[in-house]
Order: structure tokens, then C-alpha cells, then sequence
């Protein structure tokens, strides 16, 4: 105990030193440095980062304020945290909301094989009745019903276009009948419920595992005491099929004790959201901080977050307060019915509580929209107490005492164990340097350096927010500053066993592939920027993979696998001309930032293959695969073969820098000659169409503005600016189109186009529609890059990396500034 108050002491007198509270402020630091953000943001964020590290340990609040709902993982699945501050016996929540904790009074399949009568023929009216004699054709089966494989299935079920009706009596007290009752059900596909002969549920054609519904008011009246009957009516129309429900009653109604903080600010910095709440006579600010520094691979790549806090009296009177967060089980949880375990542990004196699955199928799971099942959560009692509840869940409190004034910070973190696995070996994330940095000594670091690491942030966050002032404006930086965090929790950082930093992105609510080349393409401005070291880390496994022998084609692979596993591509389809295209445009610019061509001299021999490919196919494309295709690929596409142009005049500046002047002139040569019949080509009156063949069409030419980057001047006639000005003619409420085919657009080809225009004026005018969007947008999920333009609703894909090409305008400017 001894030990634990020393380390809290320690902490909290570093944190009152950097505060400025009650002592002399060093670095620089006060309170307000802390607690107030650089700039104060207007943007209403889709959804807010709060903790976040990487695909996994993501948790985001998609509300306008911290208390309208549970905060979420980016696939939606509720990660609940909740925030309380007590002010003179008053509790104040100020972060999350109700909601439900179950107690099971008739199991569904995942805690008990229950039995019912259940029949596969079409029954008539009156089978869902407590009254109705089941007649021969219905028998006794255990639940679930489905599809063989689906979790819990015990009966099988699967047939297409086929029926299953399923009885199920169960027993309740008067007791009973005093709880807050939920019905919880899983099913694929269309499904009707019935209480007591009565239709309470009537899902169309849909499949979702573990709908809640609440019975009030004429549904709870539906109950009695003594048996009851739950019946059900499911029918697969094609693919799985699956039927399970349960009763259950809600242990957590808050009693009219609880008062909700009034939220008075909230806003997103690069590494930093700040929140102010007014509870009672006191105020509280809230920051939450994820350590990505460019500059620190072990802070990039931290599976820590911090959670600072401050109150302060408004009425100039001293208040007895304590803070509390709670982490619920749900955090280390893929699905709500898996079982974990939590305690409490002590590391080098102290106390952590910790939370994980009971099974712990580490790396067992590949795919999209998935949470983690394996590893832990830790929150230690530094500054603190931990404590853990009944229901799994870990909480972390704070009793600051009497008070006018007080300020600390605590931990949460996510040690996955194993992080990913890369070419069949598997690897932890960068922080853990191989097993000899464990999470308790991340959480040590991250106490100690707290002082200096909050600065680097804050510092940190003035880069991003200035860089795009100077580049834009206050909708601009705002746009930039919410975006950072959302781009750097899509990777994991490691290292392969040769030593290769590696930077892998997961393709979030798309297919989940890792590593997929045309991500680290349009996300690549930001790392350009700040550190193409990162940069190289997305881009050297794919140059291995060729290298290897274990990818032969004569262009890049599209993906190494399906995050977390990264054994190989698993993409369906190749876009051949795309990645190609793609890796010789981005190492062509790393050349060009390092003056020389040492990262790629080992892959020569590969690029040289891929610059003949487009050489040879790029002029005018044949019906191939494009990372735009949303509206069906098209033949003759002169955005893509802007990229093969592109791509081989990257080669020829690699072979310029290399000091291969022949082979750079033949190259260039080529990319010019071939720049110059798409212009013709392509050239319809005051813009260029989207495919050779095809009249009165038109798209954003994004991948030319490596020309204006390498200031190359290879398309004529001013081909740029001519696209530019028309594209500004059909811009729609929230943005700029892909195309002509479609309403919907791509936020981050819309800021690469934005980069081509001449002045801040016209770019400006590309940037409003967008900050428009993501103020305004009722898709409440970490931002959707794939949305109308009409309605500001997400069309597809949310929480990628890709948002990173939001820095193409900073990229350009930096470039032009050091000509």
C-alpha cells in the first residue's frame, strides 16, 4: 500500500508542477495548457475519438454530447464507458449513458442448450397461441436452430426458402413481473416473434444477432405471473439461417439520484479531444490523449491512452469531489456472450485490474467488422484506485477531497499479446521491442513522462492545426485536426524479424485486407509530410513480397491478407495498371524527399518490370479493375491512365536520381508522349471524360497532380486548371462527385483534386462542402470517406486511413515552399 501511494504522490506532484497548481509551472506549462485545447474547434465531428491505438482498441463517441449514448468500437458495437464526478454526495454522469446489464431469467443458446417444440411446415393461424396442441409434425430440439457452423447451433436448419416455427413456454414470479424485462433474439433471416400469442417483433429480411427489446407499457402487460409463451416464426430465404431468443431483466436502472453533466464544449485537436462539463458549483474538463507522435515509435504505436482531468468551483467554495471511470467487460469481447474473466493483479507494487476472455483465441480471428477476443485490458491505480464489479467490468476512482481546485490524470491500455501475424510469424506491436518492453512497463513510461509527453502532444497538435491554416483555413485545420487520430488508430506499427519497420493499415468496413496498396495510396500525403519513413513501412513488405518469389505478376499485389493476418493477397481481383501505378508514384517522391535511390536500388529490377507493364498497357486501359469502380469498371479510364502516366515518369525521375540518364530521358519521353494523346484523346470542350469512348462523361483526374508536384509539366494545354474550373461548376452540397454516374464521392480524391487548383480561392471552395459534410452528416460513425453529395450520408466504408489524403494541399504547399 505503502508503494502504491508513493508512485500516486510522485505522479500527482509532476502533474501539479506542469499545471501550474499550487506550484511554480515548468516547460512552458500552466493549467491552461493542459486543459484548453491550441484552438478552440466548431466542427461537430461524426463521431469524436476518445481511445484509440489501433483497428482494435478504437472507442469513439458518435454523439453531440458524451452523454447521449454508449461510446462504440468503429464497427458500432458498444465498448461502454462510463464517467461519474461526485460533488458533495451529488453524482454527476458525465460520460455514456444507461444502458442495459442483463440478468438472465430464460437463457438464450450461448449460456444453456434450452429445449422447445419446434416444426419446419407451414403452420396456420393460431399455432403462436399458449392454447394451440402442437399435433405430430412438431418435436423437441435444443437451441440454436441454423445453419451448421453458426455459434451454438445444436439443431440444424438451413433449407432455402424454408420455414421454422419454434414454441418455447417459460415461467415468471410476481417477482418477475416488478423487473425491467428484455427479450433479446438473434435471427436470419425474416422473423416474427410472438409473447403470449401477441406479434412483438416483425424484422423483414434481415439477419442480426442480439436485438433488444424493451418491454413497457401494453408489452410487459402482455406478462403474467405462472407460465408464459415465447414463440417464434423464422424464414430463410437463402444463405445461413439461424433462430434464438431469450428473456432477460436489466440490473443497471439508474435511480433519479444520478444527474447528467451538462456538456458546455467539446474539440478535436490532432492528438487531444477536450471536454468542459458544468456539474453543480463545479466544473469539470476532461482530455482525452492518444500519444501519436510521428517522431516516437513507441508513443505511435502505444497501446495506452491517457485520461486527464481537472475540476475547478465556480462559486469560489471548497467541494468534496471524486472522479470515476468504469471500463466495462465489453472492451475485450468480439460478442457480448463470450465469457472473460477480471481481477485484480499487482505489477511492481501496483494494483491493475484486468479483463479478458476466458478461451483467449489469440490471432484465431481475420476479418472486417470484428473486435478483438484476445488479450487484456489494464487500467492500473496510479493517481488512483481500481476496483472490479460483478458483472466484469473495472473501475478507476479518484477522491480529490475538499477542493477548489484539483487536476490528475489516469491510464487505460490493450495488451493484444500477439499483435499481428506477418509472412507466418507473428509479431507484437513496435512498443513491445520483442517481448522485451511489457505492458507494465508502458504503463511506468507513460506515468513518468506524462509532463513531457502531454507537451509533445500539444506541440504536436499546433503542427497540424498551423500547417493547414497555412494552407487553408479554420475549416481546414478543423477538418485536418479531426482526422489524424482516425488515420494513425487504422495501422500497427512492428518490426519483421529482419528488422523492416512495417506500417500496415486495415482496410476498416471494406473487405479488411492489410496492407492494401491503394490505401497507402491516397493516405500518403500525411506521411510524406511528416515522416516517409512511415511511409516506406506501408510500402516495403509489398516490394518484398516480389522479391520474394512469393508474388510473380508483373505489377504490385493489391494486399498482403485479411487484418490481422498478412500471409499473402486474398483480394479476388487484381488491379494491375492501380498498384503499379500507385508504388512507383510513391517511391518515386520518397527519391525524391532523400536525394537518392537507396530505398528502391534492392527492388530495381521489380520496378523496371512494372514501369514496362504500364508502359505497355497504360495508354489506353483495358477493362481492368481500379480502386473506383463503386459504379462498375469501364475500358478506356483516363484517370487511371493518368496513373500509369504518372507512374512511369516516376520511374524515369528514380532513374534521373539514381544518375541513369539514359534510361531516365527514354522513360520520360514516353510518360510525355503518352500525356500528350490523352489530352487529345480524352479532351471534350471545357473538360476531360471519364473514359476515352464515352461522350458527355466526366471525373476528378486526382492522379494528376504529381505533375504539379514534380513540376513536371507533362500534360499540356493547361489540362489541370481547365478540369479544376469545371469541376467547380458541379460541386453539390456536400461536395464534389466521383463522376458523372453517381451522386457519391470519395472525401479524400475530393482533397487531391483540391490540390491542383492554382490559388487558395478555388481550393477553399473544395474544402467548404467537405467540413459541411462532416459538420452535418447523420452517418454518426468515425468518418465515412464514401458518401452522397446530395443527402451527407455515408454510401460505404468508415474509419479508414484513406482520410489522410486530407493533407494533399499541406503536401503540395511544403513542396512548392522548398523549390
Amino acid at each position: 500500500m505503502k508503494t502504491t501511494f508513493r508512485v500516486i504522490t510522485n505522479a500527482v506532484a509532476a502533474m501539479l508542477i506542469f499545471c501550474g497548481i499550487g506550484c511554480a509551472s515548468q516547460a512552458g506549462g500552466s493549467s491552461a495548457d493542459l486543459f484548453t485545447p491550441y484552438q478552440v474547434t466548431d466542427l461537430r465531428a461524426p463521431s469524436v475519438p476518445l481511445l484509440v491505438s489501433d483497428p482494435y482498441f478504437s472507442i469513439w463517441s458518435p454523439y453531440n454530447k458524451l452523454t447521449d449514448g454508449t461510446t462504440r468500437h468503429w464497427t458500432n458495437d458498444e465498448k461502454p464507458l462510463d464517467g461519474f464526478l461526485t460533488v458533495d454526495g451529488q453524482q454527476y454522469r458525465w460520460m455514456g449513458a444507461d444502458r442495459t446489464v442483463f440478468k438472465t431469467l430464460v437463457p438464450m443458446a450461448d449460456e444453456q442448450a434450452w429445449e422447445g417444440l419446434y416444426s419446419r411446415n407451414v403452420q396456420r393461424d393460431g399455432w403462436q397461441q399458449p392454447a394451440y396442441s402442437a399435433g405430430a409434425d412438431w418435436q423437441m430440439g435444443q437451441a440454436a436452430w441454423g445453419s451448421d457452423g453458426l455459434s451454438f447451433v445444436r439443431t440444424h436448419w438451413s433449407a432455402l426458402n424454408s420455414d421454422l416455427y419454434v414454441r418455447r413456454p417459460f415461467t415468471l414470479t410476481e417477482e418477475d413481473l416488478q423487473k425491467d424485462l428484455w427479450i433479446v433474439y438473434s435471427h436470419d433471416d425474416v422473423f416474427e416473434l410472438f409473447l403470449n400469442g401477441t406479434k412483438v417483433a416483425d424484422t423483414g429480411e434481415t439477419w442480426v444477432d442480439g436485438v433488444q427489446l424493451h418491454l413497457t407499457g401494453e408489452l410487459k402487460e402482455l406478462l403474467h405471473s405462472g407460465e408464459n409463451l415465447l414463440a417464434a416464426h423464422c424464414h430463410n430465404t437463402t444463405g445461413g439461417a439461424y433462430t434464438d431468443f431469450g428473456l432477460y431483466c436489466n440490473t443497471n436502472v439508474s435511480g433519479p439520484e444520478v444527474k447528467i453533466a451538462e456538456q458546455k464544449s467539446v474539440s478535436v485537436l490532432a492528438t487531444n479531444t477536450y471536454y468542459t462539463f458544468a456539474c453543480g458549483p463545479v466544473e469539470l474538463d476532461v482530455v482525452f490523449t492518444a500519444p501519436f507522435l510521428m517522431d516516437d515509435y513507441d508513443l505511435l504505436s502505444s497501446p495506452i491512452n491517457y485520461i486527464s482531468y481537472q475540476v475547478r468551483s465556480t462559486d469560489g467554495e471548497a467541494h468534496d469531489v471524486q472522479f470515476s471511470v468504469t471500463a466495462a467487460r465489453e472492451l475485450a469481447l468480439n460478442k457480448k456472450s463470450q465469457r472473460t474473466t477480471t481481477e485484480l493483479i499487482t505489477e511492481g507494487g501496483i494494483q491493475y485490474g484486468k479483463c479478458g476472455t476466458v478461451d483467449q483465441p489469440i490471432l484465431a480471428k481475420k476479418g472486417d467488422g470484428i473486435c478483438i477476443d484476445w488479450g487484456y485490458l489494464y487500467v492500473p491505480a496510479i493517481n488512483g484506485e481500481v476496483s472490479t464489479s460483478e458483472d466484469g467490468s473495472i473501475t478507476f476512482s479518484r477522491d480529490l477531497g475538499q477542493t477548489k481546485q484539483a487536476a490528475n490524470f489516469m491510464m487505460i491500455g490493450y495488451d493484444e499479446v500477439q499483435d499481428i501475424e506477418y509472412m507466418y510469424k507473428r509479431y507484437k506491436g513496435y512498443w513491445a521491442h520483442e517481448g522485451e518492453v511489457s505492458i507494465f512497463d508502458m504503463f511506468n513510461r507513460l506515468n513518468k513522462e506524462y509532463v513531457s509527453i502531454m507537451k509533445r502532444c500539444r506541440d504536436f497538435d499546433k503542427v497540424i492545426y498551423d500547417d493547414a491554416m497555412n494552407s487553408g483555413d479554420k475549416k481546414y485545420a478543423e477538418i485536418l485536426s479531426a482526422s489524424y487520430r482516425h488515420v494513425i488508430a487504422a495501422h500497427k506499427l512492428f518490426k519483421d524479424e529482419d528488422g523492416n519497420l512495417l506500417f500496415f493499415s486495415k482496410e476498416n468496413n471494406s473487405n479488411g485486407c492489410v496492407n492494401t496498396v491503394d490505401l497507402t495510396y491516397p493516405e500518403a500525403p500525411l506521411f510524406l509530410i511528416y515522416n516517409p519513413e512511415l511511409q516506406k513501412a506501408q510500402m516495403t513488405s509489398i516490394f518484398d513480397y516480389s522479391y520474394s518469389g512469393r508474388w510473380t505478376k508483373p505489377f504490385a499485389a493489391h494486399d498482403l491478407g485479411t487484418y490481422p493476418i498478412a500471409n499473402g493477397q486474398v483480394y479476388g481481383g487484381d488491379m494491375p495498371l492501380e498498384e503499379a501505378g500507385n508504388m512507383l508514384t510513391l517511391a518515386a517522391q520518397l527519391c525524391r524527399i532523400d536525394g537518392n535511390t537507396k530505398y528502391v536500388d534492392k527492388y530495381w529490377d521489380i520496378i523496371t518490370t512494372w514501369a514496362d507493364y504500364l508502359s505497355e498497357n497504360g495508354q489506353d486501359p483495358a477493362n481492368q479493375l481500379c480502386t473506383d469502380d463503386f459504379a462498375g469498371h469501364w475500358a478506356h479510364n483516363a484517370n487511371l491512365s493518368i496513373k500509369a502516366i504518372m507512374g512511369i515518369a516516376g520511374y524515369a525521375e528514380m532513374a534521373r536520381i539514381k544518375g541513369d540518364l539514359e534510361t531516365a530521358e527514354k522513360y520520360m519521353t514516353r510518360a510525355k508522349e503518352m500525356a500528350v494523346k490523352w489530352e487529345a484523346d480524352a479532351l471534350e470542350g471545357d473538360h476531360y471524360r471519364l473514359a476515352f469512348d464515352r461522350e458527355d462523361t466526366w471525373s476528378q483526374k486526382y492522379n494528376m497532380i504529381w505533375d504539379k508536384l514534380w513540376n513536371l509539366n507533362i500534360f499540356p494545354n493547361d489540362a489541370m486548371e481547365r478540369d479544376v474550373q469545371y469541376y467547380l461548376t458541379k460541386q453539390n452540397k456536400y461536395g464534389l462527385p466521383l463522376d458523372c454516374r453517381k451522386d457519391y464521392t470519395k472525401s479524400d480524391w475530393i482533397m487531391w483534386t483540391a490540390g491542383m487548383a492554382k490559388d487558395k480561392a478555388d481550393f477553399l471552395q473544395f474544402v467548404e462542402p467537405l467540413y459541411k459534410y462532416m459538420d452535418e452528416t447523420g452517418s454518426r460513425v468515425p468518418t465515412s470517406d464514401w458518401y452522397d453529395t446530395k443527402t451527407g450520408l455515408m454510401v460505404g466504408f468508415k474509419a479508414r486511413s484513406v482520410i489522410a489524403g486530407h493533407w494533399m494541399r499541406v503536401l503540395v504547399d511544403k513542396l512548392q515552399a522548398e523549390k
